[in-house]
């Protein structure tokens, strides 16, 4: 048992001082007490829950900035978009190795912990060899992210992505796509064997992502669900749906139905569903999506970056839904900057001030924590997100001495890092208890630094 004391913490009743909390040998909170003084000396500096990733593609973080150069697709007669983008990912990851793999995503994970990020839900879709062959151990690069989930410490929701068809209806998939390709049951002998080997773990959850109403049928989707179901019929399922107008174009010409509005009509999206980015909606989708309990993931730095759009958020979170943030292609990862440009694309939309505050005088910086903490923890589906009783101890603590963070306490310590601080103010990270970052650096740094260099030197 460990007990870790805080002059200041963020707990779901509101701030408090001088807060205990007592952590069994599993990781797990048992206790949270408040007005206790330390025989040792409270922390300095105030804990907050940490904020769970619901989006990662842990790959693409070794491309992030490769994608801004006009190139000769931009110079000829297609104008760069996310589908020239797209091209310029299926390329790279032509190259990657299962070492590469593992090697770029310990140092991706590293760098989430160091941004306050204690959790990440891994969009999985790189399955095969460079020629789109199987491994002789399918799950191979599904376990070399897991891999490095656990050499950093970070908690993790492995989400394998079903992927086989290269457009609307099954049409034939691309070269660029041959290492992505699994028919049900290859791709459930993947989620089968992460199941069976973690079920027991508590800082891995597995569950599913069909990468796209894109890339698979009506049919293949419900095949797997029920797949799924016989495993786990709370396990998470993500999706990619409705970023690009293409997309959206391209399923009315399909189904004569909208993205989200398919979705919502053919398949039980509740709960355990979380919808990523899902961009391009009329009201009547935002609405139902929001009734559906499922959670929006929402990446703004990918999405501004790829010029998908805006998401609907004041509509959405007034309605109820859900929301969570990822970091998606990592061309940044950084809490801050998800929250602060989910904030700040919704007042360059309405050409207003606070827009998702919900109410007068509510904090943004606070409201815009709190429902990204419930959201990421549900998207993720692990007991995280609060620090509560039976909770995992997934605590993230801010240095407040420096401007403008100095001097401001509760809520206004949460505007001012989201809204108003260039540096990085996460101090110490702790993960299930474990303390995986002091004083912002992760003790296997350097290592993890050189073998990150050494991959990225690899792929040229």
């Amino acid at each position: 048992m460990t007990t870790l004391h805080f002059s200041s913490a963020l707990l779901p009743t509101g701030w408090a001082t001088d807060v205990a909390i007592i952590i069994d040998a599993g990781g797990t909170i048992e206790a949270v007490e408040t007005g206790v003084q330390s025989t040792s000396g409270s922390t300095s500096g105030v804990a907050v829950a940490g904020m769970p990733n619901l989006h990662s593609h842990a790959f693409q973080r070794a491309m992030a900035g490769l994608g801004e150069a006009s190139g000769p697709i931009r110079a000829g007669q297609e104008p760069d978009s996310f589908w020239t983008w797209r091209k310029t990912m299926y390329g790279f990851l032509a190259a990657l190795k299962p070492e590469s793999v593992q090697a770029i995503a310990t140092h991706l994970y590293m760098d989430m912990l160091k941004a306050g990020y204690t959790a990440v839900a891994e969009f999985h879709y790189v399955h095969h060899d460079q020629d789109g062959n199987a491994y002789s151990d399918r799950a191979e690069l599904s376990r070399r992210t897991i891999a490095a989930a656990e050499g950093t410490g970070i908690g993790i929701t492995q989400l394998p992505v079903l992927y086989n068809y290269g457009g609307f209806g099954g049409q034939e998939p691309n070269d660029g796509q041959r290492r992505f390709l699994n028919n049900a049951d290859q791709f459930m002998e993947i989620v089968g064997a992460l199941h069976r080997d973690h079920k027991d773990d508590a800082n891995v959850r597995v569950g599913i992502a069909p990468h796209s109403l894109r890339a698979v049928t009506p049919e293949l989707l419900n095949d797997v669900l029920i797949g799924l179901n016989e495993l786990d019929n709370t396990s998470p399922v993500h999706i990619h749906i409705a970023e690009q107008t293409k997309e959206v174009d391209d399923c009315l010409a399909w189904s004569g139905k909208r993205p989200v509005e398919w979705l919502l009509e053919n398949m039980e999206v509740d709960p355990r569903w979380c919808l990523i980015h899902a961009t391009h909606m009329t009201n009547a989708e935002t609405d139902g999506f929001a009734r559906s309990g499922a959670v929006a993931g929402l990446c703004p730095a990918t999405e501004a970056n790829l010029g998908d759009g805006l998401f609907p958020a004041r509509r959405f979170m007034d309605q109820g839904g859900v929301i969570g943030i990822g970091s998606d292609s990592h061309i940044s990862v950084n809490v801050k900057e998800e929250i602060r440009w989910l904030e700040y694309g919704q007042r360059l939309f309405t050409r207003e001030r606070t827009v998702l505050s919900g109410s007068p005088d509510t904090s943004t910086g606070r409201r815009l924590y709190d429902a990204n903490l419930a959201g990421g923890a549900q998207a993720c589906g692990r007991p995280i997100g609060a620090l509560e009783v039976g909770k995992r101890a997934d605590i993230v603590v801010l240095d407040t001495t420096k401007s403008p963070m100095a001097g401001r306490r509760e809520d206004a310590v949460l505007d001012a890092w989201l809204f108003a601080t260039d540096h990085n103010p996460v101090r110490d990270v702790y993960v299930g208890g474990k303390q995986v970052i002091s004083g912002g650096r992760h003790d296997e740094e350097d290592a993890i630094e050189q073998q990150f260099q050494a991959a990225v030197a690899s792929l040229k």
